[in-house]
């Protein structure tokens, strides 16, 4: 499903889609899977620059979600508490800051020197590479583009034994994703920059009729958008 969605006054989108896990596992787990255990719904709401992602399970109901909010500042991390969160839930927060050009934040099977912003050089931009001291030399020049993604990961997994062991699990992945995701976004500028809202509108439709085509043909396991 992919539908208008609005959030104080910014336009966007809602999307919903369904993941069919079944087919991606070993042999033995389906066997001792329970019934809806491989089937996430993920639920996005993206009304720039606030943005909203959940994904749940239909097996563990209330027991499972991963929810991810994000809002998109023209700042370089300096808000506290953009989320507004209450004092009590924010002393529980554990911020953890991403330099997208800091290698060693990088795990090293996921490094690829093409999407190194530290060596990066944008051609249609002029921006990058990202020296070691990006973040200040773009304080002392305010007229210098700069954001910041201040993402909120919330992550429940209620069973007994597992608990904290698969949070810290989920969320370690989460940093691990939004580095790499963030660091190819810098490197690919060139491939997106001069892209309009109707240009990626268009995009999305096609690479939706193209999951289709190819599901169709059994070209893609384990995958399903929602139709609901």
């Amino acid at each position: 499903m992919n539908e208008p969605y609005e959030k104080d006054g910014e336009k966007g989108q809602y999307t919903h889609k369904i993941y069919h896990l079944k087919s991606k596992v070993p042999g033995f787990v389906k066997m001792i899977a329970p019934e809806g255990s491989l089937v996430f719904h993920e639920k996005a709401w993206n009304a720039y620059p606030y943005c909203r992602t959940i994904v749940t399970n239909e097996y563990m109901k209330d027991d499972f979600f991963i929810k991810i909010e994000t809002w998109h500042k023209p700042d370089l991390g300096t808000i506290e508490n953009v989320h507004k969160l209450d004092s009590s839930t924010w002393k529980s927060v554990e911020v953890i800051p991403i330099d997208i050009a800091d290698r060693d934040q990088v795990a090293h099977g996921d490094y690829k020197a093409d999407e190194d912003p530290a060596l990066f050089k944008s051609t249609k931009t002029g921006r990058g590479p990202l020296g070691p001291n990006w973040k200040k030399e773009l304080v002392s020049n305010p007229e210098s583009p700069r954001m910041c993604a201040y993402k909120l990961v919330t992550v429940k997994f209620k069973w007994w034994g597992l608990q904290t062991k698969v949070e810290n699990f989920i969320h370690k992945q989460e940093k691990r994703i939004f580095t790499n995701f963030h660091r190819q976004l810098f490197c690919w500028i060139d491939k997106w920059v001069d892209l309009t809202m109707e240009d990626i509108r268009r995009m999305e439709e096609e690479t939706q009729k193209e999951l289709e085509e190819m599901r169709k043909r059994g070209s893609v396991r384990g995958t399903k958008a929602a139709d609901d």
